[in-house]
C-alpha cells in the first residue's frame, strides 16, 4: 500500500465520515436528539481532522481531488483553501509559537497585551487552561478568525475571496440539507455539533506547542489515547511535523520504532495521554499568554527568530538535542 498513489484506507474514512453524518442526522435525531447530535459533534471533529490530512496532500497526490472529498464544510466555519493555507504556513517550524508569523498561536507579544481591557486577558488568561480551551475556545478562534478573514476580503485578498465563494456555495449546500432535509434547527447545530466538534479538537490542539529556544522542542508527543484514531495520530504532532507527508496510519509504527530519538528531539515534551494534560491544566494556564521572548513588535518586513539554532542531525530526523531548559514553574 505504501506505493498507492490512493491512501484507501483515508477514502474509506472520508466516505464513512460524510455517510455517518447523514445516517445520524437522519436515524438518530427523530428518536434520539441528543444523542444525535453528540454523535455529529464527534464526526464533525473527525472531518476536521481529515480536512488536516487533505492539507498535507492525502489521501491522493491531486489537490483538486482532496479538495473536492473533504471540502464540503459540514463544521460550516473554516474553508478548506483558507484552512489549508494557514495550516501549511504553521508548518514553518522556526517560526511556531511566533503571534505574528505562526496562524495558530496562542501567545500574544506583550505590546499587544497590554493594550487589551482587562476582561479580555481574563478570558485569555482562561483560554489556556484545558477547561477553558474546551468551553469558550470555539467562540473565541471563530470571532478571531472571521475577522481576520473580512478584513482580507475587505482589502481585496483574491486568494481569499475566491475561499470564500466557493466555501458559501458549499454552505448553499450544507445549510439547507441541515435545516429542511434534516429537521435540525441551524441555531442548535451550530451551538452542539459545530461548538463540540471544535471543542474536541481543541483537546489535541491545546498544548501542541510550547515557546523552546529551539524549533523542535515547541512541539508535543502524546503517546497514548483513545482519541488518537480520531484525531488520526496528531497526538504524536512532533512526528507529524517533522513527517508532514507520512499518512497518519503510518506515523504509529514511525514513532514507535524511534521512540528513543523523538523524545530526545524534542526534550522530552511528552505526556503519556490526554488525562494526565488534563490532571495537571484543567484549571491552571499550561502557558502565560504573553510571548516568553516576543515582548516587542517586530521590524516591518521581519519574522521572529529563535536565539538558538541547532544543525546538527540524529540519525537523518532532524535537529540533535541541546541541554533542556530550566521547567516552567
Amino acid at each position: 500500500m505504501k506505493n498507492l498513489s490512493v491512501e484507501w484506507p483515508t477514502v474509506i474514512l472520508i466516505l464513512a465520515c460524510y455517510a455517518a453524518w447523514v445516517g445520524a442526522a437522519t436515524f438518530l435525531w427523530p428518536s434520539y436528539p441528543f444523542l444525535a447530535l453528540i454523535v455529529l459533534g464527534v464526526l464533525l471533529a473527525m472531518q476536521s481532522s481529515l480536512m488536516h490530512e487533505a492539507a498535507h496532500g492525502h489521501p491522493t497526490r491531486r489537490g483538486w481531488l482532496n479538495e473536492l472529498l473533504v471540502g464540503l464544510p459540514i463544521g460550516l466555519v473554516y474553508p478548506y483553501r483558507r484552512f489549508k493555507s494557514l495550516h501549511l504556513r504553521h508548518h514553518a517550524d522556526e517560526r511556531l509559537t511566533d503571534p505574528f508569523d505562526d496562524p495558530e498561536s496562542y501567545y500574544r507579544a506583550l505590546w499587544h497585551h497590554e493594550e487589551l481591557p482587562a476582561p479580555l486577558k481574563a478570558i485569555l488568561n482562561f483560554n489556556n487552561t484545558m477547561v477553558g480551551r474546551f468551553l469558550i475556545g470555539p467562540p473565541l478562534a471563530t470571532a478571531g478568525f472571521l475577522m481576520t478573514e473580512a478584513k482580507l476580503v475587505a482589502d481585496g485578498d483574491q486568494a481569499v475571496r475566491r475561499a470564500w465563494v466557493l466555501h458559501t456555495a458549499g454552505l448553499a449546500v450544507v445549510l439547507p440539507v441541515v435545516q429542511f432535509s434534516f429537521g435540525i434547527p441551524l441555531w442548535l447545530y451550530i451551538l452542539v455539533p459545530v461548538w463540540l466538534g471544535q471543542s474536541i479538537i481543541s483537546v489535541r490542539t491545546f498544548a501542541e506547542h510550547q515557546w523552546s529556544e529551539r524549533p523542535d522542542g515547541r512541539t508535543i508527543i502524546i503517546e497514548r489515547s483513545p482519541l488518537a484514531f480520531l484525531f488520526l495520530n496528531n497526538n504524536l504532532h512532533l512526528v507529524h511535523h517533522k513527517s508532514p507527508n507520512v499518512a497518519w496510519y503510518r506515523l504509529p509504527k514511525l514513532f514507535r520504532d524511534r521512540r528513543a530519538e523523538w523524545v530526545a528531539m524534542n526534550n522530552g515534551y511528552v505526556f503519556p495521554g490526554y488525562l494526565a494534560l488534563f490532571r495537571e491544566f484543567a484549571f491552571k494556564a499550561k502557558e502565560p499568554v504573553v510571548h516568553p521572548v516576543l515582548r516587542r513588535a517586530p521590524e516591518p518586513g521581519r519574522a521572529f527568530r529563535p536565539r538558538v539554532r541547532a544543525t546538527r542531525a540524529v540519525n537523518g530526523l532532524g535537529a540533535a538535542p541541546v541541554p533542556a531548559e530550566p521547567p516552567k514553574e
